[in-house]
């Protein structure tokens, strides 16, 4: 296998490529209930005008306070309404709405009103923004972290552009579309129309997780503006890209910056990283609006779990003697590699590293998925207490500020894109345009998070399945060609633009065609729970069996991604049966004896840190997926203290 090291590669993108799209206004027939179902084609002449609009999406770097940029958060109570009859477009909604209530940006808008709990469909957001007098001369961008799934946008009346995607971040630059002399009109419709063509998909209901809202994932399908709108003002030659690549020689450590400035802008630059009281420096020549140099820092700190120091990094453009524009980020000094078969291969920083925590969900009572900050960081100090040292962003991309405390405390994370559940039985077209959203999520992610050192790998989908009930089953040879050509592109993709080692989880009965693709392998496992429920001793050797194929088929480290079993807070029972807090505890007892035996496993992480909500259904109580070894609310149960004993035991 070819060495993966170091922590990212120069991704350099045209800023004005990428397509999105999204659903034509008044496309969409409301079904009784008010849910949408899927938007007819679009005219030629909408094609069009969908075209003009989507020149004005960018990737933008994260918007940052400085001596040379602003930023305005819009974030706050804008109006909101529900649009069933999807009438707004035609309506002139993008202009004011008629019957408007207050809505929380950012949340998810299911867990705020009665009447769209279950809604999935139009809705419109509004506000008014003023822009400072003292903007003027500069770029202006609107920024939007998140907004699930499909987003149209308009500034005074004007369409701005669409995008189609949760999770990740877009942009619009709305620098000729402004007003100064009065308030800007600002109008986002956002749905969340659950298709098979999506990532994730959805829409009939299907397989062992059929509920309400139908989806083909196992947890819940919030819809709205989900983290901050922003907006941005950068000087007209501004720093467009940054990528930082860091390696170790010894004691000291290297860091290698490669900017990339608007407009293919030459001239001057400089980078500068403190180290205690002093910096290092090294000039930047910009020829074609692409400059790089590499630092040397002799007697480094090394980021890791135990010891996460971050280096303050400023990178500028100069031009006679004066500072156009900087942009701050905070870097760790570390490696990452994955080159052989077994645990002791699996390196960080060249020592083996052994993954200990939880794969998540970013779901919270009142917020839904929602940016809440007390929540995310309430979440580092447990996983903190535990004594876990690591997390999957499954299974979709975390705020920045989530990526921004795994950096702060030391944890790694394995980074994972939104497609969960696919299948490749449903037609060439189908997997087609899938395929071409995983490709846009896999470069928007790598564009966002390649300069975290907490970033370990990139994982590009979470248990597909080749048709039928995603990751289980499903031996149809055709549907595991397609399932194979797919994730060879979207694998080769990861690896193309990033050095990072590339995975993605399967699970039981998941194509292991797939998996050896992968740098490493991920694997899901629910003996115990989903089959020979109740029965921990013959569960406990069928993983063990399990675990031992998975490594003689495929000859690569193993991390366990996912395992769990649902307990019912305060449900107790002995001996332990399955729903109580006993028997999950045995189960993950269970599951840590059989993987501590095996030396090739190189993680193992517990589904799920928390409880969450998930669509109805005769397999989730209440609305929730209850594996979680903390409540929805973040109190422990029994598992919490059993896993804190063995990962924490000197706490």
């Amino acid at each position: 296998m070819e060495e993966k090291k170091t922590t990212g590669h120069f991704l350099r993108m045209p800023r004005r490529e990428f397509l999105f799209t999204a659903a034509g206004a008044g496309a969409a027939a409301a079904l009784p209930g008010g849910l949408p179902g899927q938007s007819a084609p679009a005219s030629p002449a909408d094609a069009m005008a969908e075209k003009a609009k989507q020149e004005n999406v960018v990737r933008l770097l994260l918007p940052q306070q400085n001596g040379h940029r602003n930023v305005l958060d819009l974030s706050g109570f804008w109006q909101f309404q529900l649009d069933p009859e999807d009438a707004g477009a035609n309506g002139g909604w993008a202009h004011g709405l008629p019957a408007p209530r207050t809505i929380a940006v950012p949340s998810s808008w299911n867990d705020l009103f009665d009447d769209a709990a279950d809604y999935l469909g139009p809705a419109w957001y509004f506000r008014d923004a003023w822009i400072p007098e003292a903007w003027r001369g500069r770029r202006i961008f609107l920024y939007f972290g998140s907004v699930n799934y499909a987003a149209e946008v308009w500034i005074n009346g004007a369409p701005m552009g669409s995008h189609l995607g949760g999770h990740l971040p877009f942009a619009f630059d709305v620098t000729s579309h402004l007003a100064w002399d009065r308030a800007n009109p600002l109008a986002v419709r956002v749905e969340n129309i659950q298709t098979a063509t999506r990532v994730p998909t959805g829409g009939e209901e299907r397989g062992f997780f059929a509920g309400y809202p139908a989806t083909h994932y196992d947890f819940f399908p919030y819809a709205g503006i989900e983290r901050q709108v922003q907006l941005a003002a950068l000087p007209e030659n501004h720093i467009e890209d940054l990528t930082v690549v860091t390696k170790i020689e010894g004691s000291a450590g290297t860091v290698n910056v490669k900017a990339q400035a608007s407009g293919e802008w030459s001239g001057a630059g400089k980078v500068q990283l403190a180290r205690g009281g002093t910096a290092i420096n090294a000039r930047l020549d910009f020829r074609g609006g692409v400059a790089e140099a590499t630092l040397r820092v002799p007697g480094a700190v090394f980021w890791s779990p135990e010891t996460p120091h971050l280096y303050p990094l400023e990178v500028a453009l100069e031009a006679h003697g004066a500072t156009l524009d900087s942009y701050h980020l905070d870097i760790g000094i570390r490696t990452i590699e994955v080159r052989g078969p077994m645990a002791e291969d699996f390196l960080l920083n060249g020592k083996p590293i052994f993954l200990k925590g939880f794969s998540r969900h970013e779901d919270f009572p009142v917020s839904g998925r929602g940016l809440n900050l007390p929540v995310t960081v309430r979440d580092a100090e447990l996983l903190k207490w535990t004594g876990a040292n690591s997390f999957r962003t499954s299974h979709y991309p975390y705020s920045p500020e989530c990526m921004e405390l795994a950096d702060r405390y030391g944890f790694l994370v394995i980074d994972e894109i939104p497609a969960v559940g696919m299948s490749f039985s449903d037609g060439e077209a189908n997997i087609q345009k899938r395929l071409e959203q995983c490709l846009r999520d896999i470069d928007d992610l790598v564009f966002r998070d390649k300069n975290h050192p907490s970033v370990i790998a990139w994982s590009v989908a979470n248990e597909p399945g080749p048709g039928g009930q995603p990751g289980r089953g499903g031996s149809n040879a055709g549907a595991v060609a397609a399932g194979t050509a797919f994730f060879t592109k979207l694998v080769g993709r990861a690896r193309e633009i990033d050095s990072r080692p590339a995975t993605f989880t399967t699970v039981e009965g998941g194509p292991f065609e797939w998996t050896a693709l992968c740098d490493f392998a991920c694997l899901n496992a629910y003996f115990g729970w989903y089959s020979l429920g109740g029965r921990l001793d013959e569960a406990a050797k069928a993983f063990g069996e399990y675990l031992d194929h998975a490594h003689e088929v495929l000859h690569k480290p193993i991390v366990i991604t996912e395992c769990g079993a649902e307990a019912i807070p305060g449900d107790h029972d002995a001996p332990p049966r399955m729903w109580s807090e006993e028997y999950q505890v045995e189960f993950l007892r269970n599951y840590l004896e059989v993987v501590g035996k095996r030396p090739y496993m190189a993680g193992f992480h517990v589904w799920n840190f928390h409880d969450f909500k998930t669509p109805q259904s005769i397999i989730r109580a209440l609305g929730k997926n209850n594996k979680g070894v903390f409540t929805r609310d973040r109190q422990p149960k029994m598992a919490a203290h059993f896993l804190r004993s063995r990962w924490n035991p000197k706490a």
